[in-house]
């Protein structure tokens, strides 16, 4: 009995010494951190929160920047699948304005970088691409 209670005892603390050794410590010097100023009150450092928002933003459009280059670069053929974000109404169009054939029944023309694209649409499957 007092081998199973020292078992249990060195799990019990084999546990807690765990949970503390993965704790996230502290971190300073970072955007978060706060300043006191001369009357003791602690303020937030907004010139370093403006500058971290910049890089942040600029980082965003920069990545932004190099999936729409992909995008661009993107080839489609048919019996691909037409992926998720293609499928809006935005990228829909209407053959009847663009000279493009009749689509058959459970068929769309979508759009993409001058690219007119003939999809299934209950499969999502790619039929026919017509370069413009």
């Amino acid at each position: 009995m007092q081998k199973l209670y020292a078992i249990l005892a060195l799990m019990f603390s084999l546990c807690l010494v765990h949970q503390v050794a993965n704790a996230n410590p502290r971190h300073y010097g970072g955007p978060n951190d706060y300043k006191r100023d001369a009357t003791g009150y602690r303020f937030q450092n907004l010139a370093n929160e403006n500058n971290d928002d910049d890089s942040m933003q600029q980082r965003r459009r920069e990545r932004e920047q190099r999936g729409l280059r992909r995008l661009q670069q993107h080839k489609w053929q048919a019996g691909y699948v037409m992926p998720q974000h293609y499928r809006s109404d935005s990228y829909k169009v209407d053959y009847r304005g663009t000279n493009l054939p009749k689509p058959a029944r459970n068929q769309q023309w979508y759009k993409v970088n001058n690219d007119y694209i003939l999809v299934d649409s209950e499969t999502n499957n790619i039929i026919q691409i017509m370069e413009y």
